[in-house]
């Protein structure tokens, strides 16, 4: 699984952020940073809820 996010298009919701805080966090604009691109196994469901409840489409889940 590989993980990546479109800073450009995020919105700060910060749904990865709470569904995911091992992978994901907000800088001081809110905007998503991804902390671990690479989820050990048992980040690997948060991570795509994460990516399934992201209003804009920011984050990106490939497996």
């Amino acid at each position: 699984m590989r993980v990546t996010a479109d800073r450009t298009v995020c919105v700060g919701a910060g749904m990865c952020a709470l569904t995911a805080p091992e992978v994901f966090d907000q800088d001081d604009e809110g905007l998503v940073t991804v902390l671990v691109s690479e989820p050990d196994e048992e980040d690997r469901e948060a991570v795509r809820d994460a990516g399934a409840l992201c209003p804009s489409g920011a984050v990106r889940v490939s497996e």
